[in-house]
């Protein structure tokens, strides 16, 4: 499992590093060969050029993952948001915040915090923002809440994307990304049945996404057809095409046209190394790069799948190595889990003295 927590942070911050170098591109067979010569060189042993920097993806992840170890349910949302503008305004280069973001931060910041939701909820006439925001940075708390109930991860998924995401389709999808992330950190093998996986997130889905208007009419099931969309994807005999993947599931900023497609290049791959699992990780994170649109976020999104999946063991140590601040996500990893077994250990000993006394 602490091997699963490192792959996991470790996924957000490769599949954005690697990605942002290709973000906003459509990838013809040209790009896909530049971008597989790319990711050969951060494998590679002589690479020595500076390390690859990471975007506000990351940034964000850091600060969600310091304020679940450093503070209570009670002050960690205002801390959070705190932490959100001092990593921001400590950056010394661009890490690609929006221009949304950024105005929010900037705006927390001179009201001093005194509003923690109302810049979110102002946001874009009113709707808030259904951008992919909140999910790319939700990792953390699918490894804090591993052990806990779906209630309990959904106030927390909350509290932390409701900052900057006021939006249903903002929020929905961080919980869908924690949701799929948690399913395959708690499993106790190698073995993932992508249809039971997809299943489980659907039956999730239709709960979440149930209920009616002031008119008495069934909302949308938003996610819930996006997932349906990805089932028959996955389903098909022949290989979908790149296009028409992009077509059915998106790769856009918004969240519903882009949590599914990463969760999507994560189970494609599953399906196609069966067995190989060595090269899972790679496989990924070059195929959520070649659907090009915003490819930072849908990389990092689904190497972190993986490597809750899989652990750390499959990642390449030089692809590690040269992402920036590679250190850090590992230490962060290894606390949250600390943090989050220690309660489980203290449990264990206690029932062991019980019996023992």
């Amino acid at each position: 499992m602490n091997s699963k927590f490192r792959g996991t942070l470790l996924g957000v911050l490769i599949g954005d590093c690697c990605g942002a170098v290709f973000e906003g591109e459509v990838l013809d067979a040209g790009q896909k060969f530049v971008l597989r010569k790319f990711i050969n060189k951060l494998e590679g042993v002589s690479f020595t050029a500076p390390r690859q920097k990471y975007t506000d993806d990351t940034a964000m992840t850091k600060s969600v993952a310091r304020c679940l170890l450093k503070y209570d349910e009670k002050s960690y949302q205002k801390n959070l948001a705190v932490d959100f503008v001092k990593e921001y305004c400590s950056s010394t280069t661009s890490r690609g915040y929006g221009d949304g973001v950024q105005r929010l931060l900037v705006t927390l910041r001179k009201e001093k915090f005194e509003d923690l939701l109302g810049p979110a909820r102002n946001q874009f006439n009113g709707t808030g923002s259904f951008g992919n925001g909140a999910a790319m940075r939700i990792s953390p708390v699918s490894l804090y809440c591993v052990n806990k109930s779906d209630d309990f991860l959904f106030d927390l998924v909350g509290k932390t994307s409701e900052i900057t995401h006021a939006n249903v389709i903002g929020i929905n999808g961080a919980i869908l990304q924690a949701l799929a992330i948690r399913e395959v950190l708690k499993l106790e093998s190698d073995d993932l049945d992508v249809n039971n996986y997809v299943t489980n997130l659907l039956e999730s889905f239709k709960k979440i996404e149930k209920g009616e208007d002031e008119f008495g009419i069934h909302e949308q099931k938003f996610y819930t057809e996006q997932l349906e969309g990805m089932r028959k994807l996955l389903n098909k005999e022949i290989l979908p095409s790149d296009e028409e993947v992009v077509n059915i599931l998106g790769h856009s900023v918004n969240a519903l046209y882009s949590v599914p497609t990463a969760i999507y290049c994560f189970l494609r791959n599953v399906n196609l190394l069966k067995g190989n699992r060595e090269k899972l990780f790679r496989s990924t994170l070059e195929y959520a790069i070649c659907l090009g649109g915003d490819t930072d976020t849908i990389a990092s999104m689904a190497c972190s799948l993986v490597g809750a999946f899989t652990g750390d063991s499959i990642i390449a140590k030089n692809l590690i190595k040269h992402c920036e601040s590679s250190e850090e996500i590992i230490e962060l990893s290894d606390k949250l889990y600390e943090i989050v077994f220690s309660e489980i250990f203290k449990k264990d000993l206690h029932l062991n003295d019980e019996k023992m006394n």
